[in-house]
């Protein structure tokens, strides 16, 4: 539980003390698809397959700060730092970046409690970076999609 507080307010911090891009809306609206997003990944490969579960695998409280509040200032933080405007090559590498920083993180997840809170079943890490590029390519259309509706509004 230690690192995943620690991870909440650090990832918290950064992400709205560096936003520049996403308006509230913006936020607000990722943020919901996020929950949504991460709660139907986690009700299939995890509940329903047993790939992966947190803390002790039942449903409990502390999973929710997980599944509510881990995640979106994450998006964010990518987002926020997606180079839009730049090459196709540009825009693949940071993706690749993101990829394994995601990656990292989930290997220090895996640590024993206090410090971990993510455990394995016959999900693997390397599962996780070859899915971690879809889900950021799922939110990164979420966000164009959101911007294209607001311009059209």
């Amino acid at each position: 539980m230690i690192g995943l507080s620690i991870a909440i307010v650090l990832f918290h911090m950064v992400a709205f003390l560096t936003n520049h891009k996403l308006t509230k809306s913006q936020i607000v609206q990722l943020w919901t698809f996020t929950i949504a997003l991460q709660l139907l990944t986690d009700a299939y490969i995890g509940k329903k397959y047993h790939g992966y579960w947190y803390f002790s695998g039942q449903i409990e409280w502390k999973s929710i700060l997980i599944e509510t509040v881990l995640i979106p200032p994450v998006n964010i933080l990518f987002l926020n730092g997606y180079p839009f405007a730049r090459s196709l090559m540009k825009r693949l590498l940071y993706v690749f970046s993101w990829t394994l920083a995601i990656t990292l993180y989930e290997c220090i997840a895996l640590l024993p409690e206090p410090w971990g809170y993510f455990h394995h079943g016959w999900w693997n890490t390397f599962y996780s970076f070859l899915v971690n590029p879809f889900l950021l390519f799922i939110i990164l259309k979420f966000y164009r999609w959101i911007r294209k509706l607001e311009d059209e509004s």
